[in-house]
């Protein structure tokens, strides 16, 4: 015949073995022997070391995860700026290339200035 408490006895083990661990400052152990799959009932005191240190892990391993997020995205955002940096400048102008045409009424009125400069020094 198996009672309530037969049940929870396995459990009960588990939490004495973890807690021992835990004071003993083997949190490697702990973990390795299910800390963190460790269900700690909402009325069980003597568990509260159990859960605290649960909680301290789940921050730290949280802290953890957005530590290397930010790392991640830093250096992508530096690479892509030294990527900017090392694509070259397009030149303003190219020998090869003829200089754009200008707008038919600016080409008409340098056309004008340019006669009438001409004419100027002609005399």
């Amino acid at each position: 015949m198996t009672h309530a408490s037969d049940a929870s006895a396995p459990a009960d083990d588990l939490g004495q073995r973890l807690l021992a661990l835990l004071a003993a400052g083997d949190v490697d152990g702990a973990l390795q022997a299910g800390l963190m799959e460790f269900e700690i009932q909402p009325d069980a005191e003597r568990h509260v070391p159990l859960r605290q240190a649960q909680d301290r892990l789940r921050q730290a391993w949280a802290a953890r995860d957005r530590h290397r997020t930010r790392q991640a995205r830093l250096a992508r955002l530096a690479a892509e700026r030294e990527a900017r940096r090392r694509i070259p400048a397009a030149p303003a102008m190219v020998a090869d290339r003829a200089p754009p045409a200008l707008p038919p009424a600016a080409a008409a009125a340098l056309a004008r200035a340019r006669a009438k400069a001409g004419g100027g020094h002609a005399s």
